[in-house]
């Protein structure tokens, strides 16, 4: 109770304090405590002048006038002469051609459309400091990036920087409901309120909007790939051109999901088969209808013969020509159709590992050029660790684009904090030694290595209508590190780490090198401490919230047992030439080097190999003991992060600090839940001691198995 009345009192007394709640994100522009930075910048907000106007030169002026005031306190003077007394300019390379040299202009010309160079100009005897784009976007991000240096105390006045984002299409994809429910969402309803669009405008849209932009994000998907038809009626394309209208001079485009079966659904018709002639003309009229709402829609996003979701194989077409269809009703308006890999049935008596690659290899160049093949990262379903999905090397003249998830769906969901970024760059930066012996996954999803020239990188939103956003505060730095890596797929963790806890809680040095080790440690921890070596897919059924080793009956590839496969002699999936064949879908450098259990990379070795209890690891423990030692570390980093974060009591306000160290609280209970269930269950297979040096699971298990969780996000209740 005394622990009760301590937490309140924090809270009440963080609210009347002005304490910071998480909604500003990582735009809080907190002032410029350093005299010359504070002296420079403020000059330059004394003098601003654009070349030209246009909606998104506004949006920066927006920006503009809130950064001022927050940094230095000082509204920023736009001035309607460009000379003295201008600082800062602002414009697309045509509107300065007149004051940048030819080969400035040829340099800024290289930087792709979104591209940006910033830097001091000087002209007629005068030094400016310019940001310039190739497209008005390209100044926005600019702007964006020169806020993030000032917040991050990179600035520096007489330096030059040009970027561009790697990937063309970066892009959130929100698994919302038209009745505002999320799936696999954990911070509240969706933002969009449907019911009460078109007529009135949240203004968390505008906040949204803003935050994507800061990032590059160009690109969201409204609606979930399991959708509904409905999205696709004309009362809803109205509704969806207001938020088209609003995010347009953030340089955001909208996508929206098209179920399968809509000439059924909505437009009366007896089939869905992509070969039919209504059916192909039902979705171009229905096409043309929403390019005349929204004159940039982006295109499709389908998720078809999966889970249960409609599509071409009910007609025996294959999914190239379910996409082409599609893509055909898109091509005239320069729309893009972005056809899903999670496909998988258990009617197929096939490893579920290898069942998208059994679909997509054979139809490799049989989709239309505008046909974007969305892949997870791994092969199973947005497990805490997965090797990386072997279409990536296997495909070679067909777009493939990156799906990650952000949302917390196997990691914890809001009450864990688990930073991504480590998990997506262990991806990114694997080598697949096809189409050449150097390639990454990174290069092939930006087509440096693929030659591919439509690209994307997409993840799952993790945004709701918490306060926050995100549900878990720390959350907030997924959605952070996801807009920079689809930016560029080569930053690395610690990079994006260290800017995100600058921009959102400030110049702190001390508290800030204890943030950003809990963050790099914590998706280690995780894995340790709920699916060590290479386990997987071990999650409560259904809400996937917790330990479910033990989940069997029904459908077998939605059963944890028919994924770590423990009985007497040992445990893991045998994915080799003596089991399931599955790395042979890889090339051979890597399906030669993995097959040996010696020398695979331990963090996987369970993915792909079933082991004998006693096999001895590079450690020298048996599997068994490494098993639970693993562990057993996890929940030790679990309560070390939480420590850590404590011994900033009194660094960081009140309310933030609060929040999350609740938050970690519940995180230890739950990393000693999964240890205690998971070591429990495996040893009345192991029938082994669990090693001296680990705290000893507690609890029975049979009261492990009988919690149950009929109100966990991301499950209807059941009544």
């Amino acid at each position: 109770m005394k622990n009760l009345f301590s937490i309140l009192f924090l809270i009440l007394f963080s609210l009347g304090a002005q304490a910071k709640d998480g909604y500003e994100l990582w735009l809080d522009y907190q002032p410029i405590s350093n005299p010359q930075l504070r002296n420079e910048v403020s000059s330059l907000f004394s003098g601003v002048y654009f070349f030209g106007q246009n909606p998104t030169f506004d949006i920066v002026k927006k920006e503009l006038a809130i950064s001022g005031l927050k940094l230095v306190n000082q509204d920023p003077v736009f001035r309607t002469e460009r000379l003295n007394p201008t600082k800062l300019w602002l414009g697309t390379r045509e509107q300065l051609s007149q004051v940048l040299g030819l080969q400035q202009q040829v340099e800024i010309q290289k930087l792709d459309e979104d591209g940006y160079w910033r830097g001091p100009i000087d002209f007629q005897g005068n030094t400016y400091y310019a940001i310039i784009g190739n497209k008005p976007v390209g100044v926005l991000y600019g702007v964006f990036d020169w806020l993030k240096s000032i917040q991050t105390e990179t600035f520096n006045l007489k330096s030059e920087k040009s970027d561009y984002p790697k990937v063309k299409l970066r892009m959130l994809n929100h698994w919302d409901n038209l009745d505002r429910t999320v799936e696999r969402g954990y911070a509240g309803f969706s933002i969009w309120d449907w019911h009460k669009l078109p007529g009135y405008i949240d203004p968390r849209y505008i906040e949204y909007a803003r935050a994507n932009a800061s990032l590059g994000i160009n690109a969201v998907s409204l609606t979930n790939v399991n959708a509904n038809a409905r999205i696709l009626t004309t009362d809803f394309m109205k509704k969806a051109k207001v938020l088209a209208d609003l995010f347009r001079p953030y340089g955001i485009k909208v996508f929206l999901t098209a179920r399968f079966s809509a000439p059924m659904e909505i437009g009366g018709l007896k089939t869905a088969d992509p070969l039919d002639p209504e059916v192909i003309s039902f979705w171009k009229k229905k096409t043309d209808e929403m390019y005349s709402f929204i004159p940039d829609f982006g295109g499709f996003l389908v998720k078809a013969n999966s889970e249960g979701q409609p599509g071409p194989h009910e007609y025996k077409r294959t999914h190239a020509e379910g996409a082409n269809m599609l893509a055909d009703a898109l091509a005239p308006h320069g729309g893009i159709l972005i056809w899903r890999a999670f496909v998988y049935s258990h009617e197929i008596d096939e490893d579920r590992h290898k069942q998208a690659n059994l679909e997509f290899v054979p139809l490799d160049g049989k989709f239309r050029d505008n046909v974007i093949i969305q892949v997870k990262n791994g092969a199973i379903d947005f497990q805490p660790r997965e090797p990386f999905h072997p279409l990536f090397g296997a495909v070679k003249n067909t777009n493939l684009g990156m799906e990650f998830q952000i949302t917390q769906e196997y990691l914890g969901q809001a009450t864990q904090l688990v930073y991504l970024a480590p998990m997506w760059k262990e991806v990114l930066d694997t080598k697949t030694y096809s189409p050449s012996s150097n390639s990454t996954v990174a290069g092939i999803v930006d087509g440096s290595d693929s030659n591919q020239k439509l690209t994307l990188m997409a993840g799952v939103s993790n945004i709701g209508t918490d306060r926050n956003w995100t549900g878990h505060l720390m959350a907030q730095s997924n959605w952070f590190a996801f807009g920079r890596l689809a930016w560029d797929p080569y930053l690395s963790s610690e990079e994006i780490a260290s800017e995100w806890i600058k921009m959102t809680f400030g110049q702190k040095p001390d508290s800030n090198a204890k943030i950003k080790e809990i963050m790099l440690d914590s998706h280690e921890a995780a894995v340790n401490y709920m699916t060590p070596l290479g386990l997987h897919h071990i999650m409560g059924r259904s809400h996937h919230y917790g330990p479910g080793p033990w989940v069997e009956g029904g459908r077998a590839d939605w059963t944890s047992l028919y994924y770590h496969r423990a009985d007497s002699l040992g445990i893991g999936f045998d994915r080799t030439d003596s089991g399931s064949n599955a790395l042979a879908q890889y090339a051979p450098e890597i399906a030669n080097s993995w097959s040996d259990p010696t020398q695979i990379p331990e963090k996987y070795l369970l993915w792909f190999h079933h082991l004998p209890w006693d096999y001895r690891m590079k450690s020298g423990n048996t599997l068994w003991n490494e098993i639970a030692l693993h562990y057993d570390q996890g929940v030790k980093s679990a309560r070390k992060m939480k420590s850590t974060w404590d011994s900033l009591e009194g660094q960081i306000d009140p309310e933030r600090f609060s929040h999350i160290s609740q938050l970690l609280a519940i995180q230890v209970q739950e990393a000693e839940w999964w240890r205690n269930a998971c070591l429990l269950y495996f040893q009345t297979f192991s029938n082994r001691p669990f090693p001296s040096e680990i705290e000893k699971p507690e609890g029975d298990l049979e009261y492990y198995k009988s919690l149950d969780f009929p109100f966990a996000p991301g499950i209807r209740p059941r009544w």
